[in-house]
């Protein structure tokens, strides 16, 4: 059986594993650190109706739809307090899937246990530091002075990829976007956001100084994220006094009208504090039976919520590659080129979005004055179909493909979805 090493237990690795041993490999996980990468980058997350679907594909969707809560809609307020409209976020498949918000320790939790039930490795403090190629395996080497060997390695390790530059060493370095990323958890006996807000739907605030967002889970727990702008990045020593940065994000939003800076200030217990860094576009992502998935090859903006999905999407697509197309290199040539175009479109819809978040006042009151137009034409059936390309797609596993050795069939769901 054909060995893949696999750098890095998030879901972008251990979907990956999975998939690959679907496809009739060997695969073996290998972890930098003591638990699962990836906490610092997040509390909680989205798996859209388009990332369920890739896990269904090799029979993972029903552990991650027992996590978190159905999600329906974003609400976007002002900072004045002014509704400005609401969107779906995703379709309503016609089973009922929609988009699910999940704590991001329970998805990799699940995702590792389901793994090891598999009988996937998952081996823990093992640092990459090297990948060697010869006679049709790579090697890897890591930092305990361990080494493993296969015929294929997978780079699943994040925004700061370790696999990234062993690729290409002019490979470009993440960098950051001008944003803080703040989130948390919390339950409040004095803080009322609203019976109606325990729906699942997200609040989406553009502060006068800051982006906020919430949404409450059906138990009543508000889980809260923040965007505090800032030129320059906290440093270690500002990330380690968060009583200072949280008095700070509520400085921040108390101008605005809302629970913002209530949520804010009552919230006890851990809050993640980090600095928001995008990546540019990744010129190769594949060469001499390396490759990289998900973050390491395409960091997009939280603004979209497919950066799950669509690292989900990218270890089914590799895995059918690779089980149709015996060369490694042309498999990992055709995974490329079948990714490329979705991602770089999302990547760019993604910052477009993100750019919203942070405006003058002029912009900021033109925003304002023209997004209820613009939300409500939206909302509408037909602007709904036209965003389906970022829903829609689907992979047939057992499918006969597109025609083309070590190909996905993407096809179209239209008739199967739904957009109210």
């Amino acid at each position: 059986m054909r060995r893949a090493l696999i750098i890095g237990a998030g879901p972008a690795g251990t979907v990956a594993g999975l998939a690959l041993q679907r496809a009739g490999w060997e695969p073996e996980i290998f972890e930098a650190y003591d638990r699962s990468a990836g906490l610092s980058q997040g509390v909680f997350l989205t798996v859209a109706v388009n990332g369920l679907d890739a896990l269904a594909a090799i029979g993972a969707d029903d552990a991650v739809r027992e996590l978190g809560f159905p999600t329906g809609r974003i609400r976007f307020l002002s900072g004045t307090g002014k509704e400005l409209g609401a969107l779906p976020i995703g379709p309503r498949l016609a089973d009922g899937t929609v988009t699910r918000t999940l704590r991001r320790a329970d998805l990799y939790a699940r995702l590792n246990a389901l793994a090891r039930d598999r009988g996937i490795p998952i081996h823990h403090g093992k640092r990459l530091v090297a990948a060697t190629r010869a006679r049709g395996t790579v090697t890897a080497t890591f930092a305990d002075g361990t080494a493993a060997s296969g015929e294929l390695l997978v780079g699943a390790d994040g925004l700061r990829s370790t696999v990234r530059p062993l690729i290409d060493d002019r490979a470009p370095a993440p960098r950051y976007t001008g944003m803080g990323n703040i989130g948390a958890l919390t339950r409040s006996s004095t803080l009322d956001v609203g019976a109606p807000a325990a729906d699942g739907d997200y609040r989406m605030i553009w502060g006068k100084r800051c982006f906020f967002g919430y949404t409450v889970s059906p138990d009543g727990e508000i889980w809260w994220f923040a965007n505090p702008p800032a030129k320059r990045e906290l440093t270690r020593d500002q990330l380690g006094a968060p009583e200072a940065v949280k008095a700070r994000l509520v400085e921040l939003l108390s101008p605005d009208r809302g629970p913002a800076a209530e949520i804010v200030a009552g919230t006890e217990g851990d809050i993640l504090f980090a600095n928001q860094s995008e990546l540019p576009r990744v010129p190769v992502w594949q060469r001499d039976r390396v490759v990289v998935i998900g973050d390491a090859a395409h960091a997009v903006s939280p603004a979209t919520g497919q950066g799950v999905s669509l690292a989900c999407e990218d270890a089914v697509t590799l895995a059918r590659c690779v089980r149709d197309e015996p060369d490694v290199a042309r498999a990992l040539a055709a995974y490329e080129a079948l990714r490329r175009d979705r991602v770089d479109r999302v990547t760019r819809w993604g910052a477009k979005m993100a750019r919203t978040k942070t405006v003058g006042p002029v912009a900021r009151a033109l925003r304002d004055l023209l997004m209820p137009r613009f939300l409500a034409l939206g909302a509408t059936p037909k602007a709904m179909e036209r965003q389906m390309w970022l829903f829609a797609h689907h992979i047939q596993w057992d499918g006969p493909g597109d025609g083309q050795l070590g190909s996905s069939t993407w096809t179209s769901r239209k008739s199967r979805v739904s957009t109210s």
